[in-house]
């Protein structure tokens, strides 16, 4: 790997973190293919195939904080081979979140299990992890969790902020696998808590999505205390806006842009923040006919087409999609203001402010940064979160 100018990278991120990451997959499927030729078509392939696509958000935001927190040419190589280790991370995260949700869709064509099921007709008695297919894409996860530890400690090698960068892969990888479990814990209890929803939203997405990607690219760079504090106050609120947004897609998204069916965390009966805010209006307004629906529809494996959108009509009617979306945009804003009071190379840092509107669906407000403050009194603000621990 020899693209180490950090300027000729500046100008196509995603081009050289593509050239990294295809470069790291063809050696793992080489290593593959010796130790099994079934295995490597039918599970090394796979992961190979899922981590090469994606949009890179995360480790672009790893780049650019480097880049604004001041590293360059010494630290390239290795920010690069971090990066690739990020995207390895969210192709396990991805595959197994798909097993446990039992989503059928990923980036618009079959989940990893669906198409081992189909490869091999695997239409028999369901096993506890949903069958030949759920077991295998286990194992896809696995495999690709192994590569990212991988590529991970070979960048370790290359740095001289070792101790720092390896503090902060631990807590990524175990808030990643605590937020999810929160997130099933939730739904087999029922829980309708906005607070809880916030937590596991903080831990499985948030922190996991921007918080990291942000301090690894800057303990690569040799950051200081007040310049980390900054990248993480303004990830953990972009982070949040983030999952609020993908919450929001779930109900009301284009499959074609999502990849994934309408309606499906309706269905699934995913605890979202979105539906705990529309239970709380609901009751504040005296809605009773809208929590039962809200209780009979949402997780009901029978639900009809027609009685989700119901609940869809019910989200945007009591106001609950609205009040969604103004606190996306209040963190985003909050986020732009935070990079601004926070010491970075100009240009770098505005390239992780657009990464981080991106990735929170900011509007006109937020991106101006002048969007004023405020909340829903049924949720904790970011700064209560944070206090609680999820924001350390």
């Amino acid at each position: 790997m020899r693209i180490l100018d950090p300027r000729s990278i500046d100008r196509d991120v995603p081009a050289a973190l593509d050239h990294v990451i295809d470069d790291l997959l063809g050696r793992r499927l080489a290593e593959a293919r010796v130790v099994e030729g079934t295995f490597a078509a039918d599970i090394a392939g796979r992961v190979a195939a899922f981590a090469a696509g994606g949009g890179r958000r995360r480790s672009q935001l790893l780049w650019w904080s480097l880049r604004a927190a001041g590293g360059g040419a010494d630290e390239a190589g290795a920010a690069l081979r971090v990066a690739a280790a990020v995207e390895l991370v969210q192709t396990c995260a991805l595959i197994h979140d798909d097993v446990m949700d039992g989503s059928r869709l990923r980036r618009g064509s079959p989940s990893v299990h669906v198409a081992l099921d189909r490869q091999y007709g695997a239409d028999g008695p369901d096993r506890p992890l949903g069958g030949f297919g759920g077991s295998g894409a286990v194992l896809a996860g696995d495999l690709a969790l192994a590569w990212a530890d991988d590529a991970f400690a070979e960048a370790l090698l290359t740095t001289p902020h070792s101790a720092g960068l390896g503090a902060r892969w631990r807590a990524m990888r175990t808030e990643m696998v605590a937020g999810q479990y929160l997130d099933l814990q939730t739904q087999v209890t029922g829980s309708r808590s906005a607070g809880r929803a916030m937590r596991t939203a903080v831990l499985k997405t948030a922190r996991y999505s921007a918080v990291h990607p942000l301090l690894l690219g800057a303990l690569l760079a040799g950051a200081g205390e007040r310049t980390l504090r900054g990248l993480g106050r303004a990830g953990l609120c972009a982070g949040i806006a983030f999952q609020l947004r993908n919450d929001l897609q779930g109900v009301f998204g284009d499959p074609r842009r999502t990849g994934k069916p309408a309606l499906e965390d309706l269905r699934t009966g995913k605890a979202t923040y979105l539906v705990a805010v529309a239970r709380t209006l609901c009751v504040r307004a005296g809605d009773a006919e809208g929590l039962r629906l809200l209780d009979s529809v949402v997780g009901s494996p029978s639900a009809t087409e027609r009685e989700l959108c119901r609940v869809a009509d019910l989200l945007e009617s009591c106001g609950a999609r609205a009040h969604v979306a103004g606190r996306a945009d209040r963190l985003c804003a909050r986020a732009v203001r935070t990079l601004r009071q926070t010491e970075l190379v100009p240009g770098p840092a505005g390239e992780v402010t657009r990464l981080l509107l991106d990735a929170g669906g900011g509007g006109a407000e937020a991106r101006a940064g002048t969007a004023a403050g405020g909340g829903f009194s049924g949720a904790p603000s970011v700064r209560a979160v944070a206090a609680s621990g999820a924001g350390r």
